[in-house]
């Protein structure tokens, strides 16, 4: 495993959510039963990834050191930077490039929800490579609303494209990407889009035109949630409950995360249920001790 660290990018107005975000972030609404941003940190987390980087906005800060601290409960290093102004997903780099330290490193944004038996495994192999970076592509209805992948006759990708007019795929380029040491430095060269933001898919094609770009197609067993609007929020919420539901488990949930890394004891899990305190939340832990036992 390489000293790969993780960025959550949860900074931004959360504008589209509007009246509800006027007074909190984005990603502290909830999906189902967790705040937003448990799922991307738990999905850094089964990526083995324990040192991350929450950018944030100024007046948010003080809600998510409440919320998550600084991870040690979790066995997890979490620190904490602001983001005056949100000027493009490739802005974290200019920011985090402290944190990084020369690094590899994974970016996820706030409001993206993963989710597949085989999610961890991909996650993990991914993050063995430690030259070029890794995006992640997934099969939609609209690819115009999103990054977009090009492909030639041999399926290698040849051009990426922010939001076009004619998409030349319907593989949309996720909200999670891998990087190697390298983000930051390249990051400096880029300039403004004509939307005034510095632009991921113009650090990735830096990649790309370097032969460094890797790309994972997320098959059907994987699915990919984009928590954007108060419909994505609401569908999000009602698949995490169903599945959560049939399925007797807890999708992004750090403590089981946690746990099944082996980060922290069985003692410690029981000390979290106890700090807690009684309710379906700390039920399902409680299960998981039950099952270690039997194991």
């Amino acid at each position: 495993m390489t000293n790969r660290k993780g960025i959550i990018l949860a900074g931004g107005k959360g504008t589209r959510l509007y009246p509800a975000t006027r007074t909190i972030s984005k990603q502290l609404l909830p999906i189902y039963d967790k705040p937003m941003i448990y799922y991307p940190l738990s999905t850094l987390m089964a990526a083995g990834i324990k040192d991350i980087l929450i950018i944030v906005a100024t007046d948010q800060l003080p809600l998510f050191e409440k919320l998550i601290g600084t991870g040690a409960q979790w066995g997890i290093n979490v620190s904490y930077i602001t983001q005056k102004s949100p000027d493009g997903i490739a802005q974290a780099f200019l920011i985090a490039e402290d944190f990084l330290a020369g690094s590899p490193c994974a970016l996820i944004l706030g409001d993206n929800i993963f989710h597949g038996h085989d999610l961890k495994n991909l996650l993990r192999n991914v993050s063995q490579n430690d030259k070029g970076n890794t995006i992640f592509l997934y099969h939609v209805d609209h690819p115009e609303q999103y990054g977009v992948a090009e492909f030639n006759t041999e399926n290698e990708v040849v051009n990426i494209e922010e939001k076009p007019a004619n998409p030349k795929s319907h593989y949309a380029i996720t909200g999670l990407y891998f990087y190697d040491h390298n983000a930051c430095h390249l990051a400096k060269k880029l300039t403004p889009s004509a939307r005034n933001e510095l632009e991921i898919t113009d650090l990735n094609q830096l990649y790309l035109k370097d032969n460094l770009l890797h790309c994972e197609i997320m098959g059907r067993g994987i699915a990919w949630l984009d928590a954007g609007t108060h419909e994505d929020l609401t569908k999000a919420s009602q698949y995490i409950e169903t599945l959560e539901s049939r399925q007797g488990i807890k999708l992004g949930c750090p403590e089981a995360v946690a746990f099944e890394n082996n980060w922290i004891s069985e003692q410690q899990l029981e000390n979290l249920i106890h700090d807690i305190g009684r309710n379906p939340y700390t039920d399902y832990l409680a299960s998981l001790l039950k099952k270690y036992e039997v194991n």
